[in-house]
């Protein structure tokens, strides 16, 4: 694991969703003091902006906050990026980031992911047990308001902020469920959330099944003691499930596809300048029985890390639907005023040289989840996994 430390050491990988217990925003990040020279704003520009703050105060009818005006010049001035990933995040926003991978935090236990395009919000992953499963939220909800207001089309870290407070507290989530769109409202008491990033169990036939719900600093020791215990039951092949995987950390990912993967190239980025920075595993350890990978359009960053090196040794099939497509790297400036700003700042490669941004990772057996009335436990796209495992046993 040498190279890997160096690797953008404590990067956050988790672009697509916003986890509302652990706020993952960012892929490929690490943390850097703004310094250096500063470029001002034109003369003109603090010109029209004394301009607008004197028409607020003569004409606007409703009180005025004056920080939360000035916050919304910052946000704005990133947004103009029109880049989805680059985000200005206040001191509340920054501190929720920052909490993203202790794997322990207050929230309701669930995972979000937005839609790029219609900026829908939706509920991917209720946590088992969790505050939110326990007020009758389930997965796939589509969020529709917190409290009173509408989120679709809202920054999802903002919208996490709202969701997000302290241990015993309520907050009143609207969904949409269903192809009816039936509007539904819970009130949720948040928790201390404990991350349990990883499940296991075992099959028949000796198939080990894992599934890893993000990328957290916790999840490399759940991932290597699972993966002993499957080895222990006498595992004849694995099978990894990333369906709904947002990402998480970068090094984590890294670490753990160590485990998997024989001496080689990782994963690689490159910035603006060419400039390129590798993580590679070693010959300690490597993965040597049949394994697929499950993957579906929520799974994204890190998710998609993985399963692309999986694919790119011929060490595993992926198993699903096209994933997210989320190629690019982002890091986070430290303003030093309890704020910070993220800038998407190089694109990231597979070890054969793929990137997959915008286009995500190509299932080398391509299955469509089927939902099953009859029977809610079915699931047609691990059988297929498991189905395809038994032809290698």
């Amino acid at each position: 694991m040498s190279n890997k430390k160096s690797f953008l050491t404590g990067a956050l990988c988790g672009a697509l969703a916003i986890l509302l217990v652990a706020g993952l925003v960012s892929c490929g990040l690490k943390v850097k003091s703004s310094g250096g020279d500063k470029q001002s704003v034109t003369g003109d520009t603090r010109e029209k902006i004394s301009e607008l703050k004197e028409l607020i105060d003569e004409n606007y009818l409703g009180e005025v906050d004056e920080d939360k005006l000035e916050e919304g010049i910052y946000k704005g001035f990133i947004s103009g990026l029109d880049d989805p990933y680059s985000v200005y995040y206040d001191e509340e926003e920054t501190k929720t980031l920052f909490e993203s991978t202790e794997g322990e935090y207050d929230g309701i236990g669930a995972v979000l992911s937005q839609n790029m395009d219609t900026g829908v919000i939706t509920l991917v992953q209720i946590y088992e047990d969790s505050p939110a499963m326990k007020a009758g939220i389930q997965d796939n909800d589509i969020l529709y308001k917190v409290e009173d207001m509408e989120v679709t089309g809202e920054d999802l870290s903002e919208v996490v902020s709202h969701i997000k407070g302290e241990k015993g507290t309520t907050v009143e989530l609207t969904v949409l469920r269903g192809d009816d769109n039936e509007e539904i409202t819970a009130t949720v008491t948040r928790d201390t959330i404990q991350a349990k990033t990883v499940e296991y169990r075992m099959l028949e036939d000796g198939i080990g099944y894992l599934s890893v719900t993000e990328f957290d600093t916790v999840t490399y020791d759940q991932y290597q003691e699972a993966l002993e215990e499957l080895k222990g039951q006498g595992m004849r092949g694995l099978i990894v499930d990333l369906r709904n995987n947002p990402g998480g950390s970068l090094s984590t990912v890294c670490d753990i596809l160590d485990l998997m993967l024989p001496e080689g190239l990782i994963v690689y980025t490159e910035d603006k300048d060419g400039n390129k920075q590798e993580a590679t595993s070693d010959e300690e350890h490597q993965f040597d029985q049949p394994m697929t990978v499950l993957m579906n359009g929520n799974s994204a960053s890190a998710s998609e890390i993985y399963a692309g090196a999986i694919q790119d040794y011929g060490i595993g099939k992926i198993v699903g639907t096209q994933s997210y497509g989320k190629g690019v790297v982002q890091q986070i400036f430290d303003l030093k005023d309890g704020t910070c700003v993220k800038l998407t700042i190089a694109e990231y490669f597979t070890p054969n040289g793929r990137n997959i941004n915008g286009t995500g990772i190509t299932p080398d057996v391509e299955v469509e989840y089927e939902k099953n009335e009859n029977d809610p436990e079915a699931d047609n796209q691990l059988e297929k996994a498991v189905e395809i495992l038994k032809e290698q046993l």
